[in-house]
C-alpha cells in the first residue's frame, strides 16, 4: 500500500476540530488520585468511552464524512472494522443521510455488530481478520461504486482522531507524556501530530497487545509477525497504515507491549477505581503504565481510554478472573475421611474464619485419594490471599488439611 501523502499538520487537526464540534462530545480528562498513588505518576484519564458510540472513532469518521462531495454522499460509503470504526461511520452516516455498508470480521463482539445494525447500516460479516474483511469491502466498493472509508490509513481520519490531542492538552496543560492504544495507527499518528506541534518536548508512547505488535516490530526493524485471539480485539490489527507509521517514526517515543493478563487487570482496575467500563483496547494504556511504572514515575501522564464496547459476558468473566487473581475468590480442596459430619465440620471452620462459601461439591470418584476418603471442593470468597492462608491454617488445625487450587 502506498503512503497517503500529503501528511497532515496541526492546521488539519484544528480544521477537523472545528468541523466536528457539536456533533462529537468533548469528553472529560480527569486526574486520578488513586492511579497516581499506585503508579508514582500523575495520571490523567481521557474518557473516550463516554462518546455516544463509546469510542474515539467517531472523530475521524465524522471528519471524513463531512468532506465527501454531494455525489459521494449519494453513492454511499463502505468501511471495514472490528467494531468501533464501524459504529462511528454507521452512526454519523445515518445522521447525515448517507447510506452505509460495514464489513466486519467474525471476531467482532456481538454488541458491536448489534449497535452497527441499530444505526441503520448494512452489515456484512466476512473473514477471520481485518485483512480479509478489507478485501471484501474493497470488492464491494468497486462493484457498487461506494466510497471506501479506511479506519486509519487516511489523512482525514488521522486528523479527526488528532482532535483528542488538542483536547487533552487544553484540559491538562501540564501533561508530559501520552500513552495511546495502537491498532492501525490512525489515533496515535493524529494525536502525535497535534500534541507535538503544541508541545514539542511531550513524549508520545504507543501501546499494543502482546499478540499484535506490528508497530513495535516495524519501528524496531523486525519482521512483522502477529496473530492470536486477544481480549483487545479493537487493536488486534495485522498491518499498520503506511501514513501512520511514517508519523510514528518521526514523532512517537516508543511502543510498549501489554500482556493479555495486564489488560485484564487494567479493565478491573478501571471498574473498581474509576467506576468506568472499558473494552480491552480501551484499557491497554493503563495496562502499559501498570506494567512499566518506572518509565513514567514523577511525570504527568495522559492515558486515552479509547473505547468501552465490551460484551457483558466477557466483562463478567474478566471481573471474576480478577477476583481469583487477587485471592478474593478461590477454590479450596479439603481432604478428609468419608465419614458423616465432615462436610458440616469443614463448613463450620470456614464460617468461623469469616470466609463466605459460594459453592460446594463432594468428589469421591475422580480422585487419587483412598476409596475411604473424599475431597470436598469449596468455592469461597475471602478478603484477600492472606485471609485464605489463615483459613488453610484453621482447617489444618481442625484435622482437615486443605489446599488452594490455583488457576492455570
Amino acid at each position: 500500500m502506498t503512503s497517503l501523502a500529503p501528511m497532515i499538520g496541526l492546521a488539519d487537526v484544528r480544521a477537523a476540530a472545528d468541523r466536528i464540534r457539536g456533533a462529537v462530545a468533548e469528553t472529560p480528562c480527569l486526574h486520578s488520585r488513586t492511579l497516581s498513588s499506585l503508579t508514582g505518576a500523575e495520571v490523567w484519564l481521557k474518557f473516550e468511552n463516554h462518546q455516544f458510540t463509546a469510542s474515539f472513532k467517531e472523530r475521524g469518521a465524522l471528519n471524513k464524512l463531512l468532506q465527501l462531495s454531494d455525489a459521494e454522499r449519494k453513492r454511499g460509503v463502505i468501511a471495514m472494522s472490528a467494531g468501533n470504526h464501524a459504529q462511528g461511520v454507521a452512526y454519523h452516516a445515518g445522521r447525515l443521510g448517507i447510506p452505509a455498508t460495514i464489513v466486519m470480521p467474525t471476531i467482532t463482539p456481538f454488541v458491536k455488530v448489534r449497535h452497527v445494525r441499530a444505526f441503520g447500516a448494512r452489515v456484512v460479516i466476512e473473514g477471520d481478520t481485518l485483512v480479509e474483511a478489507a478485501a471484501k469491502a474493497r470488492a464491494l466498493a468497486e462493484a457498487e461504486g461506494l466510497v471506501f472509508v479506511h479506519p486509519y490509513d487516511d489523512p482525514a481520519i488521522m486528523a479527526g482522531q488528532g482532535t483528542l490531542g488538542l483536547e487533552m492538552l487544553a484540559q491538562a496543560p501540564a501533561l508530559q507524556d501520552l500513552i495511546v492504544p495502537v491498532g492501525g495507527g490512525g489515533l496515535i499518528a493524529g494525536m502525535a501530530v497535534a500534541a507535538r506541534a503544541l508541545k514539542p518536548d511531550l513524549r508520545v508512547f504507543g501501546v499494543e497487545s502482546e499478540l499484535y505488535t506490528a508497530m513495535y516490530q516495524e519501528m524496531h526493524g523486525l519482521p512483522v509477525s502477529v496473530g492470536g485471539v486477544s481480549i483487545a480485539e479493537g487493536i488486534s490489527v495485522r498491518d499498520i497504515g503506511r501514513a501512520p507509521i511514517e508519523v510514528a517514526r518521526k514523532l512517537v517515543e516508543d511502543v510498549l507491549i501489554a500482556r493479555e493478563a495486564d489488560i485484564e487487570r487494567a479493565i478491573v482496575a478501571l471498574v473498581e477505581i474509576e467506576k468506568t467500563v472499558t473494552e480491552g483496547a480501551g484499557a491497554a494504556g493503563l495496562a502499559a503504565l501498570l506494567a512499566h511504572p518506572e518509565r513514567f514515575r514523577g511525570r504527568h501522564v495522559g492515558i486515552v481510554l479509547s473505547g468501552g464496547n465490551i460484551d457483558t459476558r466477557l466483562l463478567a468473566s474478566v471481573l471474576m478472573r480478577g477476583l481469583v487473581r487477587d485471592g478474593r475468590l478461590a477454590r479450596i480442596i479439603v481432604m478428609s475421611d468419608d465419614a458423616p459430619g465432615r462436610l458440616a465440620k469443614a463448613a463450620g471452620v470456614i464460617g468461623a474464619a469469616g470466609v463466605n462459601i459460594v459453592e460446594v461439591a463432594h468428589q469421591r470418584l475422580f480422585t487419587l485419594a483412598s476409596a475411604k476418603a473424599t475431597e470436598i471442593e469449596f468455592v469461597v470468597e475471602a478478603r484477600d490471599r492472606a485471609h485464605l492462608e489463615e483459613l488453610l491454617l484453621a482447617l489444618a488445625a481442625a484435622g482437615l488439611p486443605a489446599k488452594i487450587e490455583e488457576p492455570d
